[in-house]
This record gives C-alpha cells, structure tokens and sequence, in this order.
C-alpha cells in the first residue's frame, strides 16, 4: 500500500462534499440539513489541511480553525432557532415552517 497523497484527500473531500449537497437538497428535516452543511464544511476543511500539508504553509491550517469556529457558531445559533421553532409549531420539517410569512 502507498503513501497517502493530496489526491486522497481530495477525493475524501469530494465525496463529503457530495454527500453534503444531497443532503441539504433533498431532506427536509432541519436537524438532517445542519448536519449535511456540517458535512461540507469539513470537506472545506479537509481541502484546506490538505493543501496546506502540500505547501508546507501554516495558513490553510489557520483558516480550518476559523471555520470550525464559524461551525461551531452556526450550529448554536441554527439549534437555538430550531428549538425555537419546534416550540411554536411542534415541526421540525423546513416544507412545514412558515413563520416568516405574512
């Protein structure tokens, strides 16, 4: 077995990619939609490290911690609303949720 190369990387961060935007595509739970853009952000982070690793330059690696810290904040704030929101519609289904409307 070889060395694990940046393409390897690539193609990991492809297919979380992948996965990702079908699952913010086609679900409809809300909880499912957070973790699908949890999943491509690591993808993104993945990209980053990788690349980084390549380059031999600290910057990717810095970057990847600010988006982890742009994750982490995303997913309170998304939790607090959808908390939020199951309390006054009892649903946690985006088809379902039409509180913005007039």
């Amino acid at each position: 077995m070889g060395p694990i190369t940046t393409t390897h990387y690539i193609a990991l961060s492809a297919a979380l990619l992948l996965i990702g935007t079908i699952g913010v595509l086609t679900r409809r739970n809300i909880v499912i939609v957070l973790m699908s853009i949890e999943l491509i952000l690591n993808a993104v982070n993945i990209n980053l490290i990788a690349f980084s690793h390549n380059l031999h330059n600290v910057n990717g690696q810095i970057f990847a911690i600010f988006v982890i810290t742009d994750a982490v904040a995303e997913a309170a704030v998304g939790l607090g609303i959808l908390i939020a929101l199951f309390r006054n519609k009892e649903t946690v289904l985006a088809d379902e949720v039409d509180l913005l409307k007039w």
